[in-house]
């Protein structure tokens, strides 16, 4: 119940509320005060046993500025089981057959999304990387090469420009089986037609190699000492002039991390979490070995822990 003002009262009474009928009525004298009322609340009921997030609305997604239609077109599902309608299966097949424009828009989306949700990325680097393959696929540059490649690029770089990069090999774990030469190839392509179009460089973003740590470190499962530790390492890393790559520069840490840790880590098991060859971690750590006592936090370990580290 809730109060109202009643002119036949003349105060201000309690007043219910008519589902049925949409009234609002006078608890005391029984006038009707408003008619016809719009009830905006939800017409289902929610279970304390259901998803939150299975809301059964009656709207269909949001529009799609990338596709002609804006995604609103009507798709007519194949039905389910041999027992299937019959009309509906006939409309199916012939929607089929009817020309769409943004059929193969329609299936690269899909693809970057399957490969998006694998690496548990936010939704805005899948918008990004569609962005990217519609302008490349405006161009009609693309035909006769690799799709896949081409997908797994616009999806890498869509990492780098939203700053929150992937390394190729990540990316080539979901690319439906393209190399990672072939996306190499892909994304110097795309870049090169891009900036072509624009007339300008295109922006890529600065690769850190903190932007890989934690993801390598909770691969390994090390401690939150030794993760804390490790990005004070990399951070202090950058003021040095070490001529390596910011994923074996994070790879190297780890293991120099990790040696001064009661949890050690076999390099091989840092090659495979970080994707970075044992040769090249060696040869990482040999750079920062010199250093160590800068880069490693006195709070972790201690000079004398610091001469018992393994020499390069």
């Amino acid at each position: 119940m809730a109060d109202s003002y009643c002119p036949d009262c003349k105060k201000s009474t309690e007043v219910v509320f008519d589902h049925s009928a949409g009234d609002t009525v006078c608890f005391e004298c029984g006038l009707v005060l408003e008619a016809h009322s719009i009830d905006e609340t939800s017409e289902w009921r929610t279970f304390a046993n259901e998803s939150a997030d299975n809301d059964p609305v009656r709207v269909g997604g949001p529009t799609n500025p990338l596709l002609a239609d804006g995604g609103l077109s009507t798709v007519i599902s194949k039905p389910n089981g041999a027992s299937g309608d019959f009309l509906s299966s006939s409309l199916s097949r012939w929607q089929n057959r009817g020309s769409n424009p943004d059929r193969s828009l329609i299936q690269a989306f899909k693809t970057i999304a399957i490969m998006a949700d694998r690496l548990n990325l936010v939704a805005t680097i899948k918008d990004r990387a569609n962005e990217i393959y519609k302008k490349v696929e405006d161009l009609k540059s693309i035909r006769g090469r690799n799709q896949d490649a081409i997908l797994a690029a616009c999806l890498y770089i869509a990492c780098r420009q939203e700053d929150k990069p992937r390394t190729v090999k990540e990316i080539c774990s979901v690319a439906n089986g393209a190399t990672k030469k072939e996306i190499g190839r892909a994304k110097e392509y795309i870049v090169k037609q891009l900036e072509l179009e624009m007339g300008q460089s295109m922006e890529m973003g600065t690769i850190h190699a903190g932007d890989f740590l934690r993801r390598f470190c909770s691969n390994l499962n090390m401690t939150n000492a030794a993760v804390k530790a490790a990005q004070e390492a990399v951070h202090k890393s950058e003021e040095l002039d070490i001529r390596r790559s910011p994923i074996s520069i994070a790879a190297a840490v780890i293991y120099m991390i990790t040696q001064l840790s009661d949890d050690k880590k076999l390099l091989r098991d840092i090659s495979i979490a970080t994707g970075v060859a044992e040769g090249t971690i060696r040869n990482s750590y040999k750079d920062l070995y010199p250093y160590a006592s800068r880069l490693i936090p006195t709070t972790f370990a201690k000079e004398e822990d610091l001469r018992n580290l393994c020499s390069p």
